[in-house]
């Protein structure tokens, strides 16, 4: 059995983490940079250690900093939450060296799904439907062949990419070689690797993501499909469950083909895998995402099942101790990402110390944050501060819980601006009541609204 967990984050994923340790009787060690030494998640673990100055690359990012804290504090465990080192093989190959059981997919399936390229053949393989576009890292004379044969629109991929970043969009040939420049320098910059690949983009289409579960005894579920198509620039800002307008008949052979593939790479633990829907309807495989997502907790307002938990007990070796038939989903779960950030202004980041910070509350409202009034949000960091979640027996009342909800919530502080107002004009907006919306709506309307 795991007895004491490092949890290599912050914010609100560590303190989550923390608290369903607490509640398996698991002792915590938090570790924090110099600007989170008085953060929600230092205050509530058992232990706690400074990792570094703020700068993510040295704290949170450090792996020696990171292990030599798990050493000196006793951890036979890390988990990554998400973000950071959560999808990093390098990582988990250190912590299985070093004897720590990492809370995650094991390094060389990490490292094999990590690889956007590689994962695509993968899943090929297994039979999962893709879109057309290349199976393998290209040049640019290569991915200019593959995107003239292919037709435009194309999207150029890094193959280390995530968290949305690491690919543009290209609709004219001759911006072909520009953008396939611009994306190698951000992914070379941002991931250390600018290896590209190209894919047809679909320009209207929902982005769909199913949560499985697998042990290390060749057992795997899924626990439904969420879906993620409110997004800005890639980023999801409003998630739910179950996906709204695609009925059964597209719903469940996807889950059917997220098992088929995590069976098919040797998964083991909590993972995602992303789809995007074309307007016809027909799925085609994104990517895995192989961590926990920000959005897990819609899921598990649905199930009933803590995620983290069933993540500790497969990186302790046990089976999953339900089957597929076992899950049941019941009602409408929804998620909105309030963050520090002003949409009037390109989302631009909006920092600074919280003089009120007012969750709202009631039936089936939870609220994951680690803001509280005088908290500083730091400038190094994602600027998320609070999900907010509602749960509701159906959709018309889940949009209208939400809604309730963001009225209630209440942050403020000098120069701080947050999403949530934003977020309340768009779950009220009749394309996203109706279940009619892309992941082109969000960005139409912030120009609107910011107008």
């Amino acid at each position: 059995m795991i007895k004491k967990v490092l949890i290599a984050n912050r914010g609100e994923i560590a303190l989550r983490v923390a608290r369903t340790c607490r509640e398996l009787g698991i002792a915590t060690v938090a570790v924090h940079s110099a600007a989170d030494r008085d953060s929600a998640v230092v205050a509530f673990a058992d232990e706690s250690v400074q990792v570094g100055p703020a700068p993510a690359r040295d704290s949170y990012l450090h792996i020696p900093a990171i292990i030599e804290a798990a050493r000196t504090r006793g951890a036979d465990a890390v988990h990554p939450g998400y973000g950071f080192l959560s999808e990093n093989p390098d990582f988990a190959e250190v912590c299985a060296d070093e004897g720590l059981t990492f809370i995650g997919p094991p390094a060389d399936v990490m490292a094999r799904l990590g690889d956007k390229a590689v994962a695509r053949r993968i899943m090929a393989e297994a039979g999962l439907p893709l879109l057309p576009g290349s199976q393998d890292a290209l040049g640019p004379a290569e991915a200019l062949a593959v995107a003239d044969e292919i037709g435009y629109p194309v999207i150029v991929k890094a193959a280390a990419g995530g968290g949305g970043r690491g690919m543009t969009v290209v609709h004219d040939p001759a911006d072909f070689d520009r953008a396939y420049r611009q994306t190698r320098a951000t992914a070379q910059a941002v991931f250390g690797d600018g290896r590209l690949y190209v894919e047809r983009y679909l320009s209207s289409a929902r982005h769909v993501e199913v949560q499985v579960l697998a042990d290390a005894h060749g057992a795997a579920v899924h626990l439904g499909a969420r879906d993620c198509s409110l997004q800005r620039r890639h980023q999801k800002l409003v998630e739910e469950t179950p996906a709204p307008g695609l009925g059964p008949e597209v719903i469940e052979p996807l889950c059917a083909a997220a098992v088929r593939g995590a069976l098919a790479a040797g998964y083991v633990g909590a993972g995602t895998f992303e789809f995007i829907v074309g307007p016809d309807q027909r799925p085609y495989f994104m990517e895995v995402n192989c961590r926990l997502q920000v959005e897990h907790p819609v899921t598990e307002m649905v199930t009933g099942l803590d995620l983290v938990a069933e993540q500790i007990r497969v990186a302790a070796g046990e089976p999953l101790g339900f089957s597929q038939e076992d899950v049941v989903s019941r009602g409408v779960a929804v998620e909105c990402r309030i963050n520090a950030e002003d949409p009037a202004r390109g989302f631009a980041p909006a920092a600074g110390q919280l003089t009120e910070f007012t969750a709202p509350a009631g039936p089936f409202v939870r609220v994951d944050t680690h803001a509280a009034p005088g908290y500083r949000i730091p400038a190094y960091y994602d600027s998320l501060i609070a999900k907010v979640v509602v749960w509701a027996p159906d959709r018309p009342r889940a949009l209208a819980r939400m809604a309730r909800a963001l009225d209630e919530l209440r942050v403020a502080g000098p120069g701080v601006v947050t999403t949530a107002d934003f977020l309340r004009h768009l779950v009220g907006h009749p394309r996203f009541v109706a279940a009619s919306h892309d992941t082109r709506l969000a960005e139409a309307v912030v120009a609107s609204w910011a107008g």
